[in-house]
């Protein structure tokens, strides 16, 4: 057998996120601010998620248009832009998986 074989060519390239270091340490913060103001983890168990974070992603996106900074937050609204369809995509992953797994 040769040595050093790793098989990983078809796997994700998660090292290409390191290029969007400065955005995810800016979404980190406003993830800290949210966990210190409700707990962390939290917003998973929000009740209609995938709704509330797109309409809260909407508001943000339309804010930013008028004043970059949210005064909730002291973050600019992109950011909370970027949180929220993060947290809607993880929201909804989780859920096809859900429906997938339970429909096999």
């Amino acid at each position: 057998m040769e040595e050093g074989l790793k098989f990983d060519n078809e796997k994700p390239q998660t090292d290409l996120l390191l290029d969007f270091s400065r955005a995810l340490i800016e979404v980190a913060k406003l993830a800290t601010f949210g966990a210190k103001k409700y707990a962390p983890h939290n917003w998973q168990f929000v009740e209609n998620g995938e709704v509330r974070y797109t309409a809260a992603l909407l508001r943000h996106l339309f804010e930013g248009q008028v004043k970059d900074i949210d005064e909730d937050t002291g973050l600019s609204h992109d950011i909370a832009v970027a949180w929220n369809a993060l947290a809607r995509l993880e929201l909804k992953l989780r859920r096809l998986e859900h429906e997938y797994n339970t429909t096999i």
